[in-house]
């Protein structure tokens, strides 16, 4: 029976650093494919990155400004929740 041997934490660093460096630049050249872009959401969420406030006149000020807003009610008016 062999031994498993587990990857030691410089190793994982490694990898975890060639992962987000893959990523933004994937998503910098504008060439990222939905999912890629998806995966670097994903990434950021396990990592728990988080945008709690939003510098006004930045691009994603910009975006979120864009985004349609919504009642909490639907046509009938009902709640959704």
């Amino acid at each position: 029976m062999t031994k498993k041997t587990r990857a030691d934490e410089a190793l994982l660093g490694q990898l975890h650093l060639a992962v987000a460096k893959e990523l933004l630049a994937k998503v910098q050249s504008g060439e990222a494919t939905p999912a890629e872009i998806n995966a670097a959401i994903k990434f950021l969420q396990n990592n728990n990155i988080e945008v709690d406030t939003v510098p006004e006149g930045t691009e994603l000020d910009k975006l979120a400004k864009s985004l349609p807003t919504f009642d909490d009610e639907d046509s009938e008016g009902q709640s959704l929740n």
